[in-house]
């Protein structure tokens, strides 16, 4: 039983798993962050594109 413990104390996979779930949690924040608000790059996006949909005209037919 000692054995198991011991195991179970050195073993560091969990600990792993657990570091780069805070990472990925932490860069989607930062993602979100950044395209939101009314100055973030997803509104000025957002303006770009109705910009040029301004200026495409329909082709003749």
């Amino acid at each position: 039983m000692t054995n198991f413990i011991a195991r179970f104390l050195r073993d560091e996979e969990g600990a792993t798993a657990i570091e780069y779930g805070i990472i990925a949690g932490l860069v989607a924040v930062a993602i979100v962050t950044s395209l939101s608000g009314t100055n973030g790059l997803g509104t000025k996006l957002s303006g770009l594109f109705t910009y040029i949909a301004g200026k495409v005209t329909a082709p003749a037919s």
